[in-house]
């Protein structure tokens, strides 16, 4: 059976993607959870994965990190991790790329803590763009495959790889056309994401760099996360 080593529920929007992709799609596997300690991890995750980063995927002797890699590994081995129609795979690999290699505003401002509420003290001009591309890029699968996800009616790869900015989202308050808006609200309502999601505000873990983020993007609302 696959063995996936994660990160805090809590933060780590990279581990999310395989995660829920695996889960959504029934693809069985152990999961091991690594907290994040508190200036690096690199040593402790080195321990299992070739780049000291989360996720990695173990496959018996074989290791698979970063979640692009793990999603092709997947995609060779599991129908639907991709859509069938060869263009809306086309579009949904374009449309995951963009998001693992982009984005840049969108993560350093609003970082992924699902347990909190946070109103944003302004929006850099930066970060308006990447809200407006998502925006775009969800309004453009939605309406040209038809939905309810992004690349067709089932939930595939590039619904995973934004998985995360649905949490960011309900985190941070952001603002998006009614379609995009529910789209999230769909991601979010998947029994896979709503799971993760238990399990992140159960978490008493605080990493001091992922809290610091959080706190610096603007005034806190809500915390509903356990006591740690």
């Amino acid at each position: 059976m696959y063995e996936l080593h994660i990160g805090n529920k809590n933060y780590s929007s990279w581990s999310l993607r395989p995660w829920v992709l695996m889960r959504e799609l029934q693809i069985p596997f152990t999961e091991h959870l690594n907290p994040f300690e508190a200036g690096s991890s690199f040593d402790a995750f080195r321990k299992f994965s070739p780049t000291g980063l989360v996720p990695c995927l173990v496959d018996g002797s074989t290791v698979v990190w970063d979640s692009l890699g793990i999603t092709e590994y997947l995609a060779e081995r599991h129908a639907g991790v991709w859509p069938q129609d060869r263009s809306a795979r086309a579009w949904a690999r374009c449309a995951a790329a963009e998001m693992h290699s982009g984005f840049g505003a969108l993560r350093s401002r609003c970082s992924m803590n699902c347990g909190i509420r946070v109103r944003l003290d302004h929006y850099p001009p930066a970060l308006e763009t990447d809200i407006r591309r998502i925006a775009e890029l969800w309004n453009e699968g939605l309406q040209r495959f038809s939905g309810p996800f992004l690349a067709g009616t089932s939930f595939s790869a590039v619904d995973a790889f934004f998985a995360p900015v649905a949490f960011r989202v309900q985190t941070y308050g952001l603002n998006l056309p009614d379609a995009a808006a529910a789209y999230a609200a769909r991601l979010r309502d998947l029994p896979a994401m709503r799971s993760w999601y238990e399990a992140g505000l159960a978490e008493t873990w605080r990493e001091p760099s992922h809290e610091a983020e959080a706190q610096a993007a603007g005034t806190w609302i809500e915390d509903l996360r356990k006591k740690a």
